[in-house]
């Protein structure tokens, strides 16, 4: 990470605007923890990426996805645990923001982690969990398996950062 002066100086004098667009780890966190999709990526059996978009949640702080037994990212996952996750914000250059996380997905089996997502991702993504919610995050997880990310690299970007003019029509 820079240090503040570097995420104070001007373009040109011996910065890199890398240097000043990237988040600190405690934006990457507090951006992670916003409500969003992420677009995750797998390896199918060709080489070729496998991206869709989808919910992400957390277990034990670390983020963790439920997905089909039988869907494609979940075979690609058991032949190949190197996963790629993007998360993104913003219409307009100067207000792009994102995180990409590189690393390899473990595949959970303990019930307890298992429930510990469910119940994150439909606080996240819909109410607050109640005992009366017990069937649906239940019924959402039938089938499915649990995979947490084990992350081995962070790449971010926060464009807010260059000061530049708005170029969003009023």
């Amino acid at each position: 990470m820079s240090d503040d002066s570097t995420q104070n100086a001007p373009m040109g004098h011996g910065v890199k605007q890398r240097d000043i667009i990237r988040m600190t780890d405690e934006e990457v966190d507090a951006f992670l923890h916003e409500r969003r999709p992420m677009t995750m990526c797998t390896m199918n059996h060709d080489g070729s990426i496998h991206a869709v978009a989808m919910w992400y949640g957390f277990v034990d702080g670390e983020i963790a996805i439920e997905t089909k037994a039988k869907a494609q990212k979940a075979k690609n996952l058991e032949r190949d645990q190197r996963i790629t996750l993007l998360f993104e914000d913003g219409d307009y250059y100067e207000e792009l923001r994102g995180v990409e996380l590189v690393g390899t997905a473990e595949i959970l089996t303990d019930p307890d982690k298992i429930w510990q997502l469910g119940v994150n991702l439909y606080e996240r993504y819909y109410v607050p969990y109640t005992e009366e919610l017990k069937p649906f995050v239940e019924a959402m997880l039938h089938k499915r398996i649990v995979a947490k990310i084990n992350v081995e690299r962070v790449v971010s970007w926060d464009h807010r950062k260059l000061g530049m003019p708005s170029t969003r029509p009023e």
